[in-house]
């Protein structure tokens, strides 16, 4: 447990930015999650529109170091192949 001034006032910052980060990834998780629902159901239109909402939520995440930029890139890259072998 803290002890010092300055170790408790960053375990409280800690825990806010814990519940703050949280809350940002759950909403990437969730973009994620609507682009492969409508990936699941067939529905290329409605992929490409949840893709292109999906896109930049990940790029910000990213960009705030809550992924990592490659993994980002990952997700985005495949599920752009997925909605593209929809058409065919």
């Amino acid at each position: 447990m803290a002890n010092t001034p300055q170790s408790k006032k960053r375990a409280r910052q800690n825990e806010k930015a814990r519940k703050h980060n949280a809350g940002l990834r759950s909403m990437a998780r969730t973009y994620l999650k609507n682009v492969i629902k409508a990936i699941d159901s067939g529905d290329q239109e409605a992929a490409k529109t949840a893709y292109v909402a999906a896109v930049p939520v990940l790029d910000r995440m990213a960009d705030k170091g809550l992924l990592h930029k490659n993994k980002a890139a990952r997700h985005k890259s495949r599920l752009n192949g997925h909605i593209k072998a929809m058409a065919s």
